[in-house]
């Protein structure tokens, strides 16, 4: 594969806008935490993505396209789509698809309660939030990447933005549009945050499942005997499902919820957990479904039913993604960084949907902090400028395709 011959923008030029610009990313990032986004929280969510794509109209100006998709019961997925620029614009002069989600781990009302961090132990200033890390920085830094290559003069690639709100919980209702988006374009950049600057270039496949256990309902204190707990033999199946786990392959295994029974003085007839589980093969995928069908309660009158939800396939950097690895690496030497690392991650996010396409993608290209899911979830703001820059000068690189 080749990368189109045009330059690059001025280098030195962009990264020092982007240092001129730096607060004003960072009031960007801090606007967009501010409205809280949990997945479960639909008129959050609305709002947060009618704020999301009023800032992007503010930064770049209105798009040549849009669509917003509805989620039903998830957050919408919107899609703004801008012109490429210069006179090789239009089809076959390169089209690069960004991808961010707005909504968070976080329940509506966890910002009143938001302590910020202090500095860290060199000194460096922190900032946090609920999302700041994951992932309302890369948002921020994603539109400004492209008015600032935009602002260099030189020839861009259509760019599309795809704003989703459902990646926390699965991209149930945004997984079609993302696969869709990504089989348009020519390359995909996500907008995750990076593994301590690193970019991600492989992360493990996800299993959201759900495990129903019916017993028989009997009153707790005058016929224990004739009822069967589907509490006590769910909680058997958990601890099993545990035993499962083999973390030297890479596969872990976590229950995260669990709900059951109907009063404290009634044998439970009904319970359900919510397990999560993570691969790095398709080979270990089929072995957990083996054993986990294989797990036997000791009360034969409780009902055990698994939901086998794979979510998202192991992610590795295919052949596609290589030389997108290797312009981004070229970009960042040209930016005065020493090196570009990439890793492997535990964690999984739209991206995987992308590369299980076979399709060249990189994620990681959002913030630099850490903390995700956690209360210390924080990003260093000086690190804004170099990441906003790296994007940029990576778009404006792909004017064309990356080809055999």
């Amino acid at each position: 594969m080749t990368a189109s011959p045009a330059p690059a923008p001025a280098a030195a030029a962009l990264t020092t806008r982007a240092q001129e610009v730096s607060s004003r990313i960072v009031d960007d990032i801090l606007t967009l935490v501010r409205q809280e986004t949990s997945s479960y929280d639909l008129p959050g969510l609305a709002a947060g993505l009618d704020l999301l794509r009023e800032l992007t109209v503010q930064r770049l100006g209105q798009p040549d396209h849009e669509h917003r998709h509805p989620g039903g019961e998830c957050g919408d997925t919107l899609t703004l789509t801008y012109a490429g620029t210069g006179t090789g614009a239009g089809p076959g002069a390169g089209h690069v698809l960004l991808v961010g989600h707005y909504d968070t781990v976080w329940p509506t009302g966890t910002l009143a309660g938001w302590e910020q961090p202090g500095a860290s132990e060199d000194g460096r200033e922190k900032l946090g939030g609920p999302g700041i890390f994951d992932m309302k920085t890369g948002l921020a830094q994603g539109i400004w990447a492209l008015k600032l290559a935009r602002e260099s003069g030189a020839p861009l690639p259509t760019v599309t933005f795809l704003f989703n709100g459902d990646e926390e919980i699965g991209s149930l209702s945004s997984r079609p549009v993302i696969e869709e988006a990504a089989q348009k374009a020519d390359v995909t950049l996500v907008l995750e945050p990076t593994a301590h600057g690193a970019v991600k270039t492989a992360r493990k496949g996800t299993g959201i499942f759900q495990v129903t256990a019916t017993g028989v309902e009997a009153h707790a204190g005058l016929a224990p005997q004739d009822g069967a707990s589907a509490i006590t033999a769910l909680s058997e199946f958990v601890v099993a499902a545990a035993k499962v786990a083999a973390p030297d392959r890479g596969t872990t295994i976590n229950t995260g919820l669990f709900r059951g029974g109907s009063a404290i003085n009634v044998v439970a007839g009904q319970a359900t957990a919510g397990v999560d589980i993570r691969v790095s093969s398709e080979a270990e995928q089929a072995r957990v479904d083996e054993e986990l069908d294989a797990i036997k309660v000791s009360d034969p009158r409780v009902r055990i039913e698994i939901d086998h939800a794979w979510n998202r396939p192991p992610m590795t950097l295919n052949a596609a993604s290589a030389p997108l690895l290797a312009l981004a690496r070229e970009v960042a030497r040209e930016q005065g960084r020493d090196s570009l690392p990439d890793t492997a991650v535990g964690g999984a996010s739209d991206a995987n949907f992308v590369a299980a396409l076979g399709l060249p993608v990189l994620c990681g290209m959002g913030a630099v902090g850490d903390g995700a899911h956690a209360q210390g979830e924080f990003i260093y703001p000086d690190t804004v400028p170099a990441q906003t820059a790296l994007v940029a000068g990576l778009v404006g690189r792909l004017t064309q395709p990356l080809r055999d």
